[in-house]
């Protein structure tokens, strides 16, 4: 989707979303013959874009499909496990914390008391007299095996609790640790939910506007064809679209859907939007955010026991600071941030499923990333290491979608959904890549030196 604030494209074959919500196939939704058109009545050709990724021949103008934003609203579809809400909360009601807000809270007082508690631990150290420090030192000694006993048995009950504390993941089957109840989460998902109401209520899309009724029809689809799934069935999605520039959308866990359009702007059709929100989705569906809480909370509480080390045995406070920052790093970087690579590659994975039953071209998928890779590219921004990043690369996550692509088509062949024609939009995008390169090549320099040769203005080809 690409535009104005009044005119709207989505670039592809009209026929494939036709094709996407026909009637007669077992994992879709039973719509009829003219309400998927709708929206999507008013088709026009236009010159197409680099990003658009087609099913026509390379050569062919594509038709492009206009929304207006002040069309009539779509018919809601009572099969649709969808709500929609447009009420904004601009103030909490008076009740108990959640138990994951509370630990939230005091988490700093915890950081604190294990600070001062290895603190007088040293300072107390210092304070004995050289006959008593040597004098405790062979009680020690003598005492060995008893004070390994009793840091081995604190160890075991860290391992007891934490394998009690494990349960299975949804659709996937994986162990996953839960340490907080799913119903204080629900809780402090409306409180999140009421803080981001309050942050984009003027900028709200109405029910009317195209860009709504578009996330709404794809949220809608997503959900029916995956309804057979009890967690996908079970929550009511509640849509909203934010006009924000940025390309960010996320669901939280009792099902409010957040959509920026600036999202709408980067994909280049039906096919990777449906992809985008079929991934966030399941990061709703697999309950990411109470694992990731979980699992913080629980290396949280055992880095208090390393913190107080660390306050206890370095000679001055400087240096305790600076052990203290070291932890906390480690822990970012070997625990927090790679888990966090794991859940989006776990929800890529279950979003491209929700996809493929719901009969989206699956292969889009990956160029999706592959644009966003071209975009920063283009725009000079600093390509971070992965290992930095609390998600993968662009590169790595187009070539883990590449390799689930196989599967994710046997899906949507069971599920008879319509046979994809046209060509790969994968080869597309390299065809356009490599025109791309060899475009710029043949250029050559600008002869204006206020041109930076950092940024070369590079033209995009026509499909």
């Amino acid at each position: 989707l690409s535009g104005n604030t009044k005119n709207w494209f989505l670039t592809g074959n009209p026929d494939s979303y036709r094709n996407l919500i026909g009637k007669g196939l077992r994992c879709l939704l039973d719509v009829p013959p003219t309400s998927g058109q709708e929206v999507y009545r008013n088709a026009n050709h236009s010159s197409g874009r680099f990003f658009s990724q087609s099913s026509q021949p390379l050569g062919e103008k594509i038709p492009s499909l206009l929304i207006s934003s002040v069309g009539q609203p779509p018919h809601h579809f009572a099969a649709w496990n969808i709500q929609i809400n447009r009420s904004f909360h601009t103030s909490l009601s008076l009740q108990a914390a959640p138990v994951p807000l509370f630990w939230i809270i005091v988490k700093p007082a915890q950081k604190l008391f294990a600070i001062i508690l290895g603190r007088s631990i040293r300072n107390w150290w210092k304070a004995l007299p050289p006959n008593k420090r040597e004098l405790f030192k062979e009680s020690a000694r003598k005492n060995k095996w008893k004070i390994l006993l009793g840091v081995s048995s604190l160890g075991v009950v860290f391992v007891m609790f934490y394998f009690t504390h494990l349960e299975e993941t949804p659709i996937t089957g994986r162990a996953r640790l839960l340490m907080f109840g799913k119903e204080h989460f629900r809780e402090l998902s409306q409180m999140e939910y009421d803080m981001w109401m309050e942050q984009f209520k003027s900028q709200m899309l109405p029910e009317t506007d195209a860009r709504y009724q578009v996330v709404e029809r794809v949220v809608g689809h997503l959900s029916e064809s995956n309804k057979d799934v009890p967690q996908v069935s079970a929550l009511k999605w509640v849509i909203h679209v934010v006009d924000e520039p940025g390309v960010n959308a996320f669901v939280l866990p009792n099902g409010q859907v957040f959509v920026f359009t600036g999202l709408l702007d980067a994909v280049s059709d039906i096919h990777q939007l449906s992809f985008i929100l079929g991934h966030e989705i399941a990061h709703a569906v697999l309950e990411h955010a109470v694992k990731k809480a979980s699992l913080v909370h629980f290396l949280d509480f055992l880095s208090l026991i390393f913190l107080t080390m660390i306050w206890a045995i370095c000679p001055r406070d400087s240096l305790a600071v600076v052990g203290q920052w070291i932890q906390s790093k480690l822990q970012e970087f070997m625990f927090d941030r790679p888990y966090s690579r794991t859940l989006e590659a776990e929800a890529d994975k279950v979003g491209l499923q929700f996809a493929a039953k719901a009969c989206v071209d699956v292969r889009a998928s990956s160029v999706f990333w592959q644009q966003m890779e071209l975009a920063e590219a283009i725009q000079g921004q600093p390509r971070l290491p992965e290992w930095l990043s609390t998600h993968p690369s662009h590169e790595n996550r187009a070539e883990h979608l590449d390799r689930l692509i196989p599967e994710a088509l046997k899906i949507r062949e069971s599920c008879n959904c319509p046979s994809l024609s046209g060509p790969d939009p994968r080869l597309i995008f390299k065809l356009n890549m490599q025109h791309l390169l060899e475009s710029s090549k043949g250029r050559g320099p600008p002869n204006s030196t206020k041109q930076d040769p950092s940024k070369p203005k590079l033209d995009f080809p026509h499909t």
